[in-house]
């Protein structure tokens, strides 16, 4: 498909992906939030064209060229089997991927050794599983709400969860896990053996990955003594190194990291230990390695 009009095509996930991909956007400075049955928000930018889709479509577009850029889950890429290139796994909606059976009919945890019925959306996969496991199965093709089938009408599905609840609310426990998946950015390999389109994907990538390093860390800013400013900076989980200046009236140095969220329990009391005073933390938007 030629393209002569110098845009770059993204396409949004319609469903339960968007928000998160929204909200991302949003915080990297490209707020596309537009009414609900709006499939075409705006993205202030000339030579940004977007549009909504289902992420099973986003990827068909994508291996078609109509689209360059777009958000789909990982599991759907695998389904459909679609040669894209992953530019960026933004983490976001994570689930696994398993084949889950009614507790009550596991024999030692595992599906009993007679023919079974297998039910599942992704009819690829599920069927490469059945396969990979040696299993005697007929496959079911289901619509939406797979969980349901067992037992009357499947022996066993392969469907996407996120915490297990709703397997658990009908009685089922997960036998096998398949995959897990994510929201990732792909791209069509035609976009990114195109320079102009493969800067701007690369910028866009760019600034997701700078929101998602800023939700992890936290900026630590910590005041302390000359004397004691080696031994608070050994312990300091800094990305590079930690930003030092001297305070005024060589009242000691100023100390500033991009520490992990994750640390500060383990880390705060540490540095009051080793002589760290005045502790402000902040939280960064934007982290650009």
């Amino acid at each position: 498909m030629e393209r002569k009009d110098g845009k770059l095509r993204l396409a949004l996930p319609k469903g339960r992906m968007q928000e998160g991909v929204l909200r991302l956007l949003a915080e990297a400075g490209l707020d596309m939030r537009a009414a609900e049955r709006d499939y075409r928000p705006a993205a202030g930018l000339d030579w940004l064209d977007v549009k909504v889709l289902k992420p099973q479509n986003i990827i068909e577009m994508l291996a078609a060229g109509s689209r360059d850029l777009g958000f789909a889950g990982a599991d759907w890429v695998a389904e459909l089997g679609m040669d894209l290139v992953e530019v960026l796994d933004t983490g976001l909606d994570p689930v696994r991927l398993v084949a889950a059976a009614p507790a009550a009919m596991l024999e030692s945890g595992r599906l009993p050794e007679r023919p079974l019925v297998v039910a599942s959306e992704y009819e690829g996969l599920a069927r490469r599983w059945i396969a990979e496991r040696g299993l005697e199965a007929e496959f079911v093709r289901s619509y939406g709400a797979t969980e349901v089938f067992p037992p009357e009408d499947a022996d066993c599905i392969v469907d996407n969860t996120a915490t297990g609840s709703t397997l658990r609310a009908n009685g089922l426990a997960v036998v096998d896990e398949v995959m897990s998946s994510t929201t990732r950015l792909y791209a069509n390999r035609r976009a990114m053996d195109d320079p102009s389109r493969r800067d701007r994907v690369e910028w866009l990538a760019m600034l997701c990955a700078s929101v998602l390093a800023a939700r992890g860390r936290v900026m630590l800013e910590v005041n302390v003594d000359a004397e004691r400013l080696e031994g608070l900076i050994a312990i300091l989980p800094a990305m590079k190194e930690p930003t030092v200046s001297r305070l005024l009236g060589e009242a000691g140095y100023a100390v500033k990291v991009a520490a992990p969220r994750s640390s500060l329990p383990a880390l705060l009391p540490e540095i009051s230990a080793r002589g760290g005073t005045g502790i402000v933390i902040t939280q960064p938007s934007q982290i650009v390695p």
